[in-house]
């Protein structure tokens, strides 16, 4: 179990190196000249060129990048070009409402989807395989700006159960954090119980199927714990894969669910870096999401060792 739990995190490290480059290389070829927006409207050509020598951007590519990546190693995300703070900093002080919503999302995920579609599953083909069928799908089809907003109208504007924007820091007031981030969490986490929901019951449903299933309920095994225990244990794998493979939508899903209610997370600190066109800020927001994202694969290949001990790499 250690040298498989080593092997995986030795092999994130390449990864991690491409994704870095990607990441610089994409921001490096895009439209537009930072310089230029720094500048403003009425800045001349050389006060334009200053700024980019003064930037570093008038630099061949690889030694950009080489300087960049150098800094990266040593825990320098860069300094952004308009607000003269550290990126790292920015990005640490906006981390965490973006983590409250995501892990309050996968909470109401795991605890509603995963009933839900082993209940489906073990009705399959009744109304109530059909209904939970249907609202997973629509769920799934319907954008999250879209359920956030029809949230906001029902439960903020009509209702005043909660507030339209804003958010409140966990370690001010629990009632008050509470309050703020359930809807945005519940918009968010609309398509991904959905996902999660339909692999299990597909899952589930093929287990349930399965003749050592069959023998279970043949020597009196009562059905709910043959469903819960035999079937869903062996469902765990494709279940956790979804799960974790799911964070990726989340991390997307965290940018347009801040905006519409106005967190002050990470996503909305990315859209105003667009929007400014701060390159090392959106450079680092895109590395360090592509950093979670690889630690938590990693994290699911070790959980798959656990679930499964003859899985090898």
């Amino acid at each position: 179990m250690v040298r498989y739990t080593l092997v995986r995190i030795l092999s994130a490290l390449p990864v991690m190196f491409v994704v870095a480059a990607v990441v610089f290389g994409i921001l490096f070829l895009a439209p537009g000249d930072p310089a230029a927006a720094l500048a403003g409207d009425s800045a001349s050509p050389a006060d334009i060129a200053r700024i980019r020598v003064a930037l570093g951007l008038d630099r061949p590519f690889l030694i950009q990048f080489a300087s960049w990546f150098w800094h990266v190693l040593q825990g320098d995300l860069g300094v952004s070009l308009f607000d003269g703070k550290p990126v790292l900093g920015l990005i640490l002080a906006r981390v965490g409402p973006t983590v409250s919503l995501m892990v309050l999302t996968i909470l109401i995920t795991v605890f509603v989807a995963i009933p839900l579609g082993v209940l489906a599953a073990s009705r399959i083909n009744s109304l109530t395989d059909r209904v939970a069928t249907s609202l997973s799908v629509l769920a799934f089809s319907i954008p999250v700006y879209v359920v956030g907003y029809v949230l906001i109208l029902v439960f903020a504007m009509t209702l005043r159960v909660f507030p339209v924007q804003g958010y409140v820091p966990l370690a001010n007031d629990f009632a008050g954090w509470l309050r703020s981030i359930i809807l945005p969490s519940v918009a968010m986490s609309a398509s991904y119980v959905a996902l999660v929901a339909r692999m299990t019951r597909t899952t589930v449903a093929d287990i349930l199927a399965q003749d050592y299933i069959r023998v279970a309920i043949a020597k009196g095994i009562a059905p709910w714990r043959v469903t819960c225990i035999h079937a869903l244990r062996n469902a765990a794998i494709p279940i956790t894969t979804v799960v974790g493979s799911g964070i990726a939508m989340l991390i997307g899903g965290a940018v347009v669910t801040e905006s519409v209610f106005g967190i002050p997370g990470i996503g909305k600190l990315t859209i105003d870096s667009i929007s400014k066109r701060d390159i090392p800020v959106i450079q680092g927001v895109v590395l360090t999401a592509s950093l979670v994202y690889v630690l938590i694969n990693v994290f699911l290949d070790i959980v798959y060792k656990w679930l499964d001990p003859r899985i090898q790499y």
